[in-house]
């Protein structure tokens, strides 16, 4: 008998607890040329803003000891080509649709909200963690007014549950969690990536044009693990786990520090066959150690 792998997050259905990194795996297209998204819990999109943004300057990516650096800055044609070309695509497939939500400002954040208001999306992300942007983004993640602010104005008017994406670029990531859940969060999604920078020895210049990025990739899954098992223990609403996961023992790993949910990034450039590995091995973890249901392990490390 196999066992169950279904979670509930925020009241939504997932068949199991697997989704994507948001700005990894963009609609999903690429991917759908290697296995069938109808396999995941979820697909988390890039993020999506109310109007098209161009996104940081040239070299974008650097590759790090352990992970990489990103300075993509949030790029994206904005929300009525999210609407018009990639809803259609992902509702091909038997999965829940996430879709990560960015702005400059609240009124940003909010007007992509209200454009999604009547469409055919299941959950909402709220980036307010993302590092490569000049306004909003981290600016807003790491201060706990702002993070009450936007949320409970981006709450107000989300349809759908409202998933928070949290930075780890802050003193005390347990506070920021649980003011997000008392301005309104139904769910929480966790970490982003780390403030990094790599410079080039010979022409003595930092690598990226942003001269700084998101540090993601195996080099931050400890650090990830310690943040979700602290925020666990503080808050009563669900975690998505993220940072660093390329195997199923990762993603178990951050299971039982308390994520009901995972979400694998960095991981699918290398291996665009991951997700479904992953998915198998947490299967065969359960069924090795005579677990009946996932949902008995979330947060049983002691």
């Amino acid at each position: 008998m196999k066992p169950n792998l279904e979670i509930k997050i925020a009241g939504i259905p997932w068949k199991n607890p697997v989704t994507t990194a948001s700005g990894t795996f963009g609609s999903g297209r690429e991917f759908a040329d290697f296995f069938d998204l109808s396999v995941l819990g979820a697909v988390t999109v890039k993020g999506v803003s109310a109007k098209p943004w161009l996104g940081a300057p040239p070299p974008r990516i650097a590759e790090t000891y352990g992970g990489m650096l990103n300075a993509v800055g949030l790029q994206n044609p904005g929300a009525d080509e999210f609407v018009s070309k990639d809803i259609p695509f992902l509702r091909q497939f038997n999965t829940n649709i996430v879709v990560n939500i960015c702005g400059h400002t609240i009124e940003e954040y909010v007007s992509v909200v209200e454009r999604l208001a009547g469409e055919d999306v299941d959950m909402l992300e709220l980036n307010i963690s993302c590092p490569n942007v000049s306004e909003g983004g981290i600016t807003f993640g790491t201060d706990p007014k702002m993070v009450h602010q936007v949320v409970s104005a981006v709450k107000k008017a989300a349809k759908q549950p409202l998933i928070v994406k949290l930075s780890p670029n802050v003193t005390d990531i347990v506070e920021i969690a649980k003011t997000a859940e008392a301005a309104g969060a139904d769910a929480l999604s966790m970490i982003n990536t780390l403030l990094g920078m790599k410079i080039d020895i010979n022409s003595r210049k930092p690598i990226l044009g942003n001269k700084q990025g998101g540090l993601s990739g195996s080099a931050i899954h400890p650090v990830a693990v310690r943040m979700v098992y602290h925020v666990f223990r503080a808050v009563n609403i669900p975690i998505i786990g993220m940072g660093g996961i390329s195997t199923a023992e990762d993603a178990i790993e951050m299971i039982l520090a308390g994520a009901k949910g995972i979400a694998v990034g960095t991981a699918n450039f290398a291996d665009p066959m991951k997700i479904p590995s992953i998915i198998e091995g947490i299967e065969n973890y359960l069924l090795r150690n005579n677990i009946n249901d996932i949902n008995d392990i979330i947060g049983s490390a002691k």
